[in-house]
């Protein structure tokens, strides 16, 4: 039949359409950075970084000046140990720990928020005030992030940002 698709054509035009999103988002992929296999390991020695905050971390040409993780995995910037005051709680773990799971296994979609009060998977989590300013640029409704153990900061984790490489301290606020 002149002018008219076949089976086959037909079925390759449908192939097609449900391939092109498949093909934008592996390249989406691509452009993430692979969450680390572990957490930071504790800190060596405990010092607090400045009382202005003024800390730098572009340990390199073109690394970011926040605190990131290599893809070695080693984790810039977590080193001020157990006694920095920007990371004390008077009430660690006040709403529970999280246990929905750590480390790059568990990758979560951020569903909306911002740095006072975001949430995943039905978790609420807060950023510490010290590190609001790392997470400028992070999206709030589509980044993916893995939590991490903090093994420094009692009643904090780790929040790592699978697309731009960086953490955050974040304090978990239970779940609904």
């Amino acid at each position: 039949m002149k002018g008219t698709i076949g089976t086959a054509g037909m079925l390759a035009a449908a192939m097609m359409l449900y391939a092109i999103p498949a093909i934008a988002q592996d390249h989406h992929q691509a452009a993430h950075h692979a969450p680390p296999e572990h957490g930071p390991p504790p800190a060596r020695e405990s010092h607090a970084p400045p009382p202005s905050g003024d800390r730098h971390f572009a340990d390199q040409p073109g690394h970011p000046d926040v605190p990131h993780v290599h893809d070695n995995g080693e984790w810039i910037g977590h080193n001020t140990g157990r006694n920095d005051p920007h990371y004390h709680l008077d009430h660690p773990w006040a709403h529970g720990h999280f246990n929905g799971g750590f480390g790059p296994r568990h990758v979560w979609r951020l569903g909306g928020g911002g740095p006072g009060r975001f949430w995943f998977g039905g978790f609420y989590f807060s950023v510490a005030p010290f590190d609001v300013g790392y997470c400028d640029g992070w999206l709030w409704d589509s980044d993916e992030i893995v939590i991490y153990d903090d093994p420094d900061h009692d009643g904090w984790y780790l929040a790592y940002n699978t697309r731009t490489g960086t953490y955050v301290h974040v304090e978990y606020l239970g779940n609904s």
